[in-house]
């Protein structure tokens, strides 16, 4: 992260050496899109706190149990509606596994976490449209879905 900051204030300040009125430009036009998309960002902060403190390992255990297409089709349906960083994701797909879980079940749980975004939509929506936000989320469901069932047919 402090790389990145580094990285960031260099560029800012070659930026302005180059053309400071066109750097203030930019930043204000930075400034102004944020505040538009603020509102939708803290509610969507907020959404991914509640969904958190909702998703437990024990409750995921509980629901991800056994086998069949019910586990199955509620990890692709947990995961869509989750919103898991990748960090946090792995480990505990690593802790269900320890407990059970199937390999199917954990591939549909993670894929439809990182590839889907239902929590995000309304962000999504604001910035490529309805139709393309609802497009872009289906077909990322559906391969979800198929890397899934290949990851347990290939991890058998």
């Amino acid at each position: 992260m402090t790389g990145l900051l580094i990285v960031t204030a260099a560029a800012l300040l070659i930026s302005f050496a180059v053309d400071r009125s066109r750097t203030w430009a930019g930043i204000r036009f930075g400034a102004r899109m944020l505040v538009k998309i603020l509102p939708t960002l803290v509610l969507m902060v907020a959404a991914v706190g509640v969904l958190l403190s909702a998703l437990s390992p024990r409750f995921l255990e509980t629901l991800f149990g056994g086998s069949g297409p019910v586990p199955f089709l509620s990890a692709l349906a947990v995961g869509a509606v989750a919103l898991i960083p990748g960090f946090i994701a792995f480990p505990l797909a690593g802790v269900l596994r320890a407990h059970g879980v199937s390999t199917a079940v954990l591939a549909a749980f993670v894929t439809s976490l990182l590839m889907v975004g239902v929590v995000t939509l309304p962000l999504e929506v604001r910035f490529f449209g309805r139709k393309a936000a609802l497009w872009r989320n289906l077909l990322s469901l559906v391969a979800a879905a198929v890397v899934a069932l290949a990851m347990a047919v290939v991890l058998k």
